[in-house]
């Protein structure tokens, strides 16, 4: 059987001349308020688009491991991950290796849709 899409929905709003933002959960069950297009644009940069292609063709084990396949500080990818799961496109999973817990960030979408309403 065939594993089910899982797709972000984005939808754009002009509101009194300026853009909000509502992400949509899997089907569009719970709408979160955006802040703009600002927001947006740091949640869709370059460096995200990275972190998830990362994390979807290579699998680290951790955020530490994440942030040394992508030759960046450690503080700034966890930044990243926190960003990126709470709207929904990444989920941290916890692992214990002995006494020693740890978090690995998995990527929960495979496709995004963003649609603009003026």
């Amino acid at each position: 059987m065939a594993e089910k899409s899982k797709t972000r929905e984005i939808t754009i709003i002009d509101e009194k001349g300026t853009f909000g933002a509502f992400f949509g959960r899997f089907g569009g069950k719970k709408d979160y308020n955006f802040e703009g297009i600002a927001s947006l644009r740091k949640l869709l940069s370059n460096e995200k688009a990275r972190l998830m292609h990362t994390l979807k063709k290579e699998n680290p084990g951790s955020i530490y491991e994440l942030a040394k396949k992508l030759k960046r500080d450690f503080k700034s990818v966890n930044q990243d991950i926190k960003l990126l799961e709470k709207f929904g496109f990444v989920d941290m999973i916890a692992e214990r290796t002995g006494k020693r817990e740890r978090l690995r960030p998995i990527l929960v979408v495979d496709a995004m849709n963003i649609q603009i309403r003026l």
